[in-house]
């Protein structure tokens, strides 16, 4: 008896496109920094999903799609960790995150 029922290729591609659509409604739309670097990592997390499920039922004795999914990861948190920087220097010059507000390019 087999317990472990297979998610179906269409529900993971409707879970991705919906994922990253909140992250780019949240990067369009906001107008704060933060809000706009959880959109992006949304949107990562989208492409990790389709890297995955995509690997599952093309190749599925074979880890591309992880071993993709994994590289992502890493370039996000490396990304993550530039923007984490970026955004507390911008706020010690400007004391605020919103993207409108920072005008200048000069320290």
């Amino acid at each position: 008896m087999n317990l472990q029922a297979e998610i179906p290729l269409d529900y993971m591609i409707v879970l991705s496109t919906i994922v990253f659509f909140v992250g780019l409604m949240g990067v369009l739309i906001r107008r704060n920094l933060i809000t706009m670097l959880m959109g992006i990592e949304l949107m990562l997390n989208a492409v990790n999903i389709n890297f995955v499920a995509f690997n599952h039922y093309l190749f599925p004795h074979r880890l591309e799609g992880h071993f993709f999914a994994l590289i992502v990861m890493a370039v996000a948190a490396a990304e993550a960790a530039i923007a984490i920087a970026l955004i507390i220097n911008i706020y010690r010059q400007f004391n605020t995150v919103n993207v409108d507000d920072v005008d200048e390019l000069k320290y």
